[in-house]
């Protein structure tokens, strides 16, 4: 099946930070600012989105490396928008990589790249949870 995934898909989502969204609320710091796992979390869920219409039934993407640079703090209460653009199809079109950015109202906090893999849902969780239960014998 030849999947609709080219360069030049986009996406686009945009977050209030809240409490919860706090390094020192996720413990990834001792600093009331927004974290960078969760700007990671932001960037990942805003390449999921703008790609899942585009796969096949069954199908969805994993994250497998992320490189960015969390560049500027953001305060509690302000908004968050993340983009993402998909740069690259490898040749088996399994192989995804995102250019991805966050801004704050203020400007961009963090930029890099971020890689996923298109795989058939069904199999990827069963082949996890077989690998769940050799680790328990």
């Amino acid at each position: 099946m030849e999947r609709a995934l080219r360069p030049g898909v986009r996406g686009e989502m945009t977050h209030l930070v809240e409490e919860r969204h706090l390094a020192s609320e996720v413990g990834s710091g001792l600093v009331s600012v927004f974290s960078t796992a969760m700007m990671i979390a932001g960037m990942e869920a805003t390449a999921v989105e703008a790609v899942q219409p585009l796969l096949g039934p069954g199908e969805t993407t994993v994250g497998v490396h992320v490189d960015v640079a969390h560049k500027a703090a953001t305060p509690l209460g302000m908004r968050v928008t993340f983009a993402c653009e998909l740069i690259e199809v490898s040749p088996n079109g399994k192989g995804l990589t995102f250019r991805v950015e966050a801004r704050d109202e203020a400007g961009i906090i963090g930029e890099g790249l971020h890689r996923r893999v298109v795989v058939e849902k069904e199999k990827f969780e069963a082949r996890t949870r077989a690998k769940g239960g050799a680790a328990k014998a």
